[in-house]
């Protein structure tokens, strides 16, 4: 394989997608990005790492804002806006999401990795999800809330998550052809899907090496 092997994570809350994120960088000894991304992006701007968390993976709202620079972000100056925190912060994940792809192997959690790798040549991107009562009885365990908390969580993580990924990259939170792969963890669970998808990693680096050295 001639480049870094990028593995992205979509992952429905409740879902065990960052924990299993988490193991698929220990199987392969890759870097696991998530959020350190908030710090790393808070150093690089200067901005409260407490500011940045409180809108991390939330669309800006500004309707102003949003009609003024269209569908990009990155035009926002051209128009003398001040690029709100939201957007400075997706930016820079972008930026560092790119460079991070170019010298390493990772495996990144959320951020809309996959979309802003979509042209990186050796990416795999994989959704994780799992059936509604799995995820209630993760929720349960990890915070200590009860069945309609925990629901409640759940619904509103995740329509955070199709805002937030809607907004910034115009497709579908979720939509099969935006993955290589979607990874119902409910079935083999944490380590068993992590163990999947090291596999299927593993495979995918043999091949391209054979394709390297013909």
């Amino acid at each position: 394989m001639a480049g870094k092997l990028s593995i992205t994570i979509g992952r429905q809350y409740g879902s065990g997608g960052k924990e299993i994120g988490m193991r698929v960088g220990e199987l392969l000894g890759f870097r696991v990005y998530d959020k350190d991304l908030l710090f790393i992006a808070a150093q690089k701007n200067g901005i409260s790492p407490d500011a940045l968390r409180r809108v991390d993976e939330k669309a800006n709202n500004s309707l102003l804002y949003t009609l003024a620079i269209g569908s990009s972000l990155y035009g926002a100056r051209n128009f003398g806006i001040d690029v709100p925190i939201n957007d400075q912060l997706f930016i820079t994940q972008t930026e560092i999401i790119k460079k991070a792809s170019e010298e390493e192997n990772c495996v990144f959690v959320g951020r809309c990795a996959d979309y802003v790798l979509r042209n990186h040549p050796d990416r795999i991107s994989i959704f994780v999800y799992a059936d509604k009562e799995t995820r209630i009885a993760r929720v349960r365990e990890e915070l200590g809330v009860d069945r309609e908390e925990a629901l409640s969580l759940i619904n509103k993580t995740d329509k955070r998550r199709i805002n937030y990924y809607g907004f910034y990259t115009g497709k579908k939170w979720g939509k099969l052809d935006n993955y290589h792969f979607c990874v119902d963890s409910s079935l083999l669970g944490i380590e068993g899907s992590a163990q999947m998808i090291a596999n299927i990693a593993r495979l995918y680096m043999t091949k391209s090496q054979g394709q390297d050295e013909q």
